[in-house]
């Protein structure tokens, strides 16, 4: 399916991430060793938050692997909080408007899995998007309706709740419309204040999702680290770099909330909205 990580933490070149290390996220866009997929070519974006309160975003239909323009600008962006995303396709099309992340709002928003039964839902959930939400959606995915429909929720007021009601209400689309496991997903989004990240699937047995560990610990093994502030924290689909010690998986129906240079593990519960 996809690969995405986030960084949240004292300002970074985006390269220190995206590019540099052993198994970067460009390295899983063509040789990803957990994913549903070993390539991850359908494209790929990268959206960061800076001086204004609206999120600068870059998305290209090109494999990430075969970009310059990426390698050049994470080079060159240095950035508090950023979400980047490499695509598989799961039938949409390869359009830039399907690539990730999605934002509104001042939100940033990926995805990583697929909504089944898509097409047996999808009416259902557009209708149950706000109308003045509804008519700014772009591409054809199912992420960005999921997107739209946590907005829908109360994505700005109540990020958790907001996407616990989304993926309740596609579960009981889906189940009424005879898919048995209708979601499987990971979420990682951002307003710019907070990093958070989700897992979960109807089946329990969802994709893959890290988050770092304590980096004062780390740094005292590999002085490599001591780029990284003690409180950066990362959220990604598989490990980057070699150290398995700077990873710590996340549990299965689960949400991770890094705020305020400290991180949370609760429970991921859908609920319907009332």
């Amino acid at each position: 399916m996809c690969r995405w990580m986030g960084y949240f933490g004292e300002p970074l070149l985006m390269e220190e991430l995206i590019v540099k290390p052993e198994h970067s996220l460009i390295d899983q866009s063509l040789a990803s060793k957990q994913g549903a997929e070993t390539t991850n070519g359908d494209g790929f974006g990268v959206g960061w938050f800076g001086d204004e309160p609206e999120p600068g975003i870059y998305k290209s239909t090109e494999p990430a692997w075969n970009d310059r323009n990426l390698v050049s600008l994470s080079r060159h962006i240095r950035s508090h909080l950023f979400l980047a995303h490499v695509r598989a396709t799961t039938g949409t099309p390869i359009q830039q408007t399907n690539c990730h992340p999605f934002t509104k709002d001042g939100w940033l928003f990926v995805h990583n899995g697929l909504i089944n039964g898509f097409e047996k839902v999808k009416r259902d959930i557009a209708f149950e998007i706000d109308p003045g939400l509804f008519f700014g959606i772009e591409g054809t995915t199912d992420s960005e309706l999921m997107f739209n429909l946590a907005l829908t929720y109360g994505l700005r007021d109540e990020p958790l709740a907001a996407l616990e009601r989304m993926t309740g209400f596609i579960e009981e689309t889906g189940r009424r419309k005879g898919v048995d496991m209708p979601i499987q997903m990971t979420l990682g989004l951002s307003d710019g204040k907070r990093l958070c990240g989700v897992r979960y699937s109807s089946e329990h047995q969802s994709r893959t999702l890290y988050h770092s560990t304590d980096m004062t610990a780390l740094q005292r093994i590999n002085p490599d680290l001591d780029r990284f502030s003690p409180d950066t924290r990362v959220i990604v689909s598989e490990p980057i770099g070699t150290m398995s010690e700077a990873w710590m998986k996340v549990p299965e129906s689960s949400a991770v909330i890094v705020e305020d240079g400290a991180i949370e593990v609760r429970p991921f519960a859908p609920r319907m909205p009332n």
